[in-house]
């Protein structure tokens, strides 16, 4: 986010939800802390700046769990970006309350193979009412995403088209590309947000986040129909 936003948002992130933490207020500030994001129904809470802040914030993943779900459960999207896996401080607990866990891939043989343990690992964590899916960035190169679910034994969400130059508007704030064809001919303001728009990165982006919600919905059903009968004593039907 620091290069979405190009620097100009200061914000402690997480680390400030565990001192709410400790006074019993978690889920307020969780709400309070929230930023918007421009041009956008959603809101964000960075996560922490430091490797030293890491390792602190241990002991907040499983009450902030607990909260998540009962946003979820109020029908509101919760979206954890757990960051590289196996470090230190790593949010394990939120991604075993997940729906859906994402596994986010290059295509490369170097990526694939350096994805393989991780996605053994989750595979074999993944209780009833959780699914663990494939999100690949650049199909194709060189592998295809038959060949990289087949290779990792997880099915393919979807895939971001590879588009490096369109990608740094997200990750480092860069400039909109100009538009092509007739809009950069105009050289209306517009043109380039709208180019932007209707690019087949941009659509890829669009269609994976419909695939994973259609998967998350799924997937909340399996789990409160399971979850019921256990509540209840009784044994789930498949």
């Amino acid at each position: 986010m620091a290069g979405f936003w190009r620097g100009t948002r200061d914000h402690t992130g997480v680390v400030d939800l565990v001192k709410a933490h400790r006074a019993g207020v978690l889920a307020d500030a969780l709400l309070r802390m929230a930023m918007p994001v421009d041009g956008t129904q959603a809101s964000v809470i960075i996560g922490s700046r430091s490797h030293e802040q890491a390792a602190g914030l241990a002991r907040l993943w499983e009450p902030l769990a607990a909260v998540l779900r009962d946003l979820a459960a109020r029908d509101q999207d919760v979206i954890v970006d757990a960051g590289r896996l196996g470090l230190e401080g790593s949010a394990a607990p939120l991604i075993d309350q997940a729906d859906v866990t994402v596994l986010v891939c290059r295509t490369s043989l170097v990526d694939v193979a350096g994805a393989r343990s991780w996605a053994l690992s989750l595979n074999d964590a993944a209780g009833p009412g959780h699914e663990v899916r494939l999100l690949l960035v650049g199909a194709g190169r060189p592998y295809s995403a038959g060949e990289v679910s087949r290779a990792l034994g997880v099915a393919v969400a979807g895939s971001i088209r590879w588009d490096p130059a369109r990608a740094a508007v997200f990750s480092h704030g860069d400039p909109l590309p100009p538009a092509r064809g007739l809009g950069r001919l105009t050289g209306r303001p517009q043109a380039a947000e709208k180019s932007f728009a209707a690019s087949g990165y941009q659509r890829s982006i669009q269609a994976a986040g419909e695939a994973l919600r259609s998967v998350a919905e799924r997937t909340e059903r399996e789990r409160a129909r399971w979850i019921a009968p256990q509540a209840s004593g009784e044994e789930a039907r498949p």
